[in-house]
C-alpha cells in the first residue's frame, strides 16, 4: 500500500505558513534595503522616507502617519535630512498653516542611485519567478497596500 504522504497533494498554505512567508520575505527586504542605505549613511527610516517622497510632495504629519512615528521624530529626520541638501520644506500651498516635505534635486538623485541598487539586489529573488507570476505577486501585493 502506497504512503499517503506520497500520493496526496500537499495542502493548501495556512494563514501561518502564508503570514511566515510575508515576514521572511520583509526581513530579506529590510535586510537589502538597510544595507543599501547604510551605504549611503542613512537609516532604513530615512531610506523610506525618501522612497516615499520619490514621486509627492506631503505634510509632515501624513509622512509621519503613514510610518507610525510621532510629529517629533518626524521633524528630527526631515531636519537631518533637509542639512543634508536631500529634503526642502514648504508652506502646503491650500493650508498655510501646514508644512509639506518635497524631494530635492540631490534627493532625487540618491533616490535613483539606491533604486537601482535595490532593483540589483531584488532580481535574483525576482528572476526565479515567471512573467506571470511576478504580475500576479505584485497585484495581490498592490491589494494587500493600505489605502492611502
Amino acid at each position: 500500500m502506497a504512503d499517503a504522504r506520497n500520493v496526496l497533494p500537499d495542502p493548501e498554505p495556512g494563514q501561518d505558513e502564508l503570514v511566515d512567508a510575508l515576514v521572511e520575505n520583509a526581513f530579506m527586504t529590510m535586510a537589502a534595503l538597510t544595507r543599501i542605505g547604510a551605504e549611503h549613511d542613512m537609516s532604513l527610516t530615512q531610506l523610506r522616507v525618501l522612497g516615499i517622497l520619490r514621486d509627492r510632495r506631503v505634510r509632515i504629519t501624513v509622512l509621519a502617519d503613514f510610518l507610525g512615528l510621532d510629529k517629533s521624530t518626524m521633524t528630527g529626520l526631515v531636519g537631518r535630512a533637509e542639512k543634508r541638501g536631500l529634503l526642502q520644506r514648504a508652506p502646503n500651498p491650500d493650508d498655510g498653516r501646514a508644512v509639506d516635505v518635497f524631494v530635492t534635486e540631490a534627493g532625487a538623485a540618491l533616490i535613483d542611485r539606491a533604486r537601482a541598487q535595490v532593483d540589483r539586489e531584488l532580481a535574483p529573488r525576482i528572476d526565479e519567478l515567471t512573467p506571470a507570476e511576478q504580475r500576479r505577486l505584485q497585484s495581490l501585493l498592490q491589494r494587500m497596500r493600505p489605502a492611502h
